[in-house]
């Protein structure tokens, strides 16, 4: 049995490896590094879930970041339970064929802890921890994590500080902030697996590394601004390539994506409600997207858009706007995404993919005064789509610094206060993913030392869980 660090760097790429990352480029050259054709959509939730089924999304579930759930008329984002992700999961896997120790027939010989990979709660895992804020009665937010088990969280917390929540999401990512430098989150993390690694040994490590994710979708893939992100990831991923290797553990690197430049935005739900399909409710005075209600309206994640048709008549017209609306390169269909390996019911009745420059957006009203709330906040929850614009602090706003101590105070003075922040233009993003890019060197990549286990050719998302129980078994 071979201990195993599973290193997951997201957005790295063939054509982003080079001279600013001569550590992973070392590490490749003492192995060998292939390119993955990556899940569809290719986004974080259904990327990692086929990588620790091996299934498609039509048999693990996972269709994107979000879904509807028709059942509760609701859009729901980034949930965290694994009870979401169907199927046979790689450590449950190696469990069964690695069986218990001779000496304790109660225990398991296989011991797998997972950091930051999503869908953590609850996972058949040893050891855990996600990001997971507290929401007390009175309306805050209290950053935090959740660990498995729970006694872990006030441990690693004593010794690593609190997690720099802020720099996992939102304007303060990767960028220098007061919370931290611009790859806090990522270094946090690694910190937490060398934690994790000195202490409990697991048989398998698997490790989320997501600062070159952050300008990536900022500025794009060909920012000159990237070199620096890539030096820094490349340094954290260095580091616990060398720890791992000093402890005798085999580290693999792998993402679950590569992104493309884009310049359009794509507002797929405005056409809707032009159309008069969108059912608009008003609160307070300001509009909230009616979901259940609606007869037609696109759930955004990327470069991908699941379509729901609660009036089934519409399918024929909805498919022929979507076909019409510049900026979107195919539109799926039942046939369609039985092909694309999408077919289950979480999916949308239709499924839009962007074109190589597009993206898509969740915006549905047409006055930006009259946006919900929560549109100008970070709040992946509440928003019936993905929403990228959250990296952004407002431009508009004069003093940005200013107005965000200002909230904090607000806060710690138990005020209510919304910190409204975020801008509501899209065209600011240049960078996003999805889609499968037409140039394999912007796809996902993967790098291992064991050559004997790979031979060079590309693949498939799906091939990945069994390669990583060869590695465990293989001698």
């Amino acid at each position: 049995m071979n201990r195993t660090a599973v290193l997951n760097v997201v957005g790295l790429t063939p054509s982003l490896l080079g001279p600013h990352t001569p550590r992973l480029n070392a590490f490749a050259q003492r192995g060998r590094q292939t390119v993955i054709v990556p899940a569809f959509p290719a986004v974080t939730c259904t990327a990692q879930s086929s990588y620790l089924t091996g299934l498609r999304p039509a048999q693990h579930g996972i269709v994107g970041n979000g879904w509807y759930h028709r059942e509760l008329a609701e859009v729901q984002f980034w949930k965290q339970s694994n009870h979401l992700v169907q199927g046979r999961k790689v450590w449950e896997a190696l469990r069964a064929k690695l069986g218990t120790r001779p000496s304790d027939p109660g225990t398991c010989s296989f011991t797998c802890a997972q950091l930051f990979w999503w869908f953590n709660m609850y996972a058949g895992v040893d050891w855990a921890i996600t990001p997971r804020p507290m929401y007390p009665a009175d309306g805050r937010k209290v950053f935090d994590i959740y660990t498995k088990p729970p006694t872990l969280r006030p441990e690693i917390k004593r010794d690593l500080g609190e997690f720099p929540f802020p720099t996992f999401w939102g304007p303060a990512a990767g960028v220098p902030s007061p919370q931290g430098p611009p790859d806090a989150a990522s270094r946090w993390i690694a910190a937490a697996a060398q934690w994790i690694e000195e202490r409990h040994q697991p048989t398998l490590s698997l490790v989320y590394l997501p600062h070159l994710d952050y300008n990536l979708q900022r500025l794009g893939p060909g920012h000159a601004s990237i070199a620096a992100d890539l030096r820094a990831v490349d340094a954290i991923a260095g580091d616990l390539i060398d720890f791992y290797r000093a402890r005798d553990v085999q580290a693999w690197v792998l993402s679950e994506y590569g992104l493309t430049d884009v310049h359009t935005p794509v507002h797929l739900n405005r056409a809707f409600r032009q159309a008069g399909w969108i059912a608009i409710r008003d609160e307070l005075g300001l509009e909230l997207l009616d979901c259940g209600a609606s007869r037609v309206f696109a759930v955004a994640d990327h470069q991908v858009a699941h379509v729901y048709l609660n009036d089934p008549s519409l399918e024929r017209a909805a498919r022929e706007l979507l076909e019409r609306q510049p900026g979107v390169a195919q539109v799926l269909d039942a046939a369609g995404k039985k092909a694309s390996g999408l077919d289950h019911p979480r999916a949308g009745d239709l499924v839009a993919v962007a074109a190589p420059n597009a993206w898509f957006t969740y915006y549905y009203w047409l006055d930006d005064a009259l946006a919900p709330d929560f549109a100008r906040t970070v709040d992946i929850h509440r928003k019936p789509g993905y929403d990228p614009v959250e990296l952004f602090l407002d431009p508009q706003l004069c003093c940005p610094r200013l107005k965000i101590a200002w909230r904090l105070l607000q806060k710690n003075l138990g005020l209510r206060m919304l910190m409204d922040v975020v801008p509501l233009d899209a065209t600011l993003v240049q960078g996003s993913h999805g889609a499968l890019p037409a140039d394999p060197k912007d796809r996902p990549v993967l790098i291992t030392e064991r050559t004997d286990l790979l031979s060079g050719g590309p693949l498939e998302a799906t091939d990945v869980c069994a390669l990583l129980q060869r590695a465990v078994l293989t001698p």
